[in-house]
């Protein structure tokens, strides 16, 4: 990436606090600081940007002071009233992020996007609705950020507490098999799936999953001896092995 606007030193989420307007901003603390860390490369950049859930509007000067003027700016709610909130550089939707139409007609014509993030109701079947929904609408490179994951632990929000299947915490959990399952020895219980292609990696951190998508071949294996450089794809192969080597 290239082309970042000099922003000052410092947390560029953290001080934006001090310049916040009558819109109310909501965020937890940490996550400010995981955002300077895991966000640093994209600030300045013209990006197609995507938030689910706007609530009082704080979030959207955020957003659209961290990026470059020219980004793409979509907002997403089910408020009405929500629509009043919108500022110059920003495009608020009215609909449910559950509503499957709803999110691919709005990808399809906003998208694809850099960076989506899920912000809205925090219920299970909004979670897993919308990322099921939107994830072909994130660019190879894309990040997919859903706040406030410890809802899946409330029961009030379908999460149903510890272990519960059906929790945005499991399914996101089941998403690390998946991007595992290269190396599969079950192919008939734990089969090779296509989103071992696509997710370059899973962040968790307190209340907050970060899914990078990464559109990747096959893994292979180098080999490197009096600057020789070899490449198999054999560790995919093997079955029943007892040592990785």
């Amino acid at each position: 990436m290239s082309g970042n606007r000099h922003f000052g030193t410092g947390n560029y989420f953290r001080h934006f606090l001090a310049r916040t307007d009558e819109k109310m901003l909501f965020k937890m603390d940490h996550y400010l600081d995981v955002y300077d860390r895991e966000l640093a490369a994209w600030m300045g950049e013209k990006v197609s940007f995507l938030e689910i859930g706007i609530y009082k509007g704080g979030s959207l000067r955020m957003w659209r002071d961290f990026f470059a003027p020219q980004s793409s700016l979509t907002f997403l709610d089910i408020d009405h009233a929500c629509k009043a909130l919108e500022i110059p550089g920003t495009d608020i939707r009215i609909g449910d992020q559950t509503d499957v139409p709803f999110l691919q007609s709005v990808a399809q014509e906003k998208g694809p996007f850099d960076i989506i993030v899920d912000d809205g109701g925090h219920k299970m079947d909004q979670q897993i609705t919308s990322f099921r929904a939107l994830w072909n609408a994130l660019k190879d490179g894309g990040l997919y950020i859903v706040e406030d994951t410890h809802t899946s632990y409330w029961p009030g929000f379908g999460g149903g507490g510890h272990k519960a299947p059906g929790s945005f915490i499991e399914f996101a959990k089941d998403l690390i098999d998946k991007m595992h399952s290269w190396y599969t020895e079950d192919d008939e219980g734990f089969p090779l799936h296509p989103l071992a292609a696509q997710i370059g990696g899973i962040q968790f951190f307190d209340s907050l999953v970060i899914i990078r998508k990464e559109l990747k071949k096959p893994p292979v294996a180098l080999t490197s001896q009096h600057g020789r450089v070899g490449a198999s794809d054999k560790i995919l192969k093997v079955r029943g092995r007892v040592s990785i080597f």
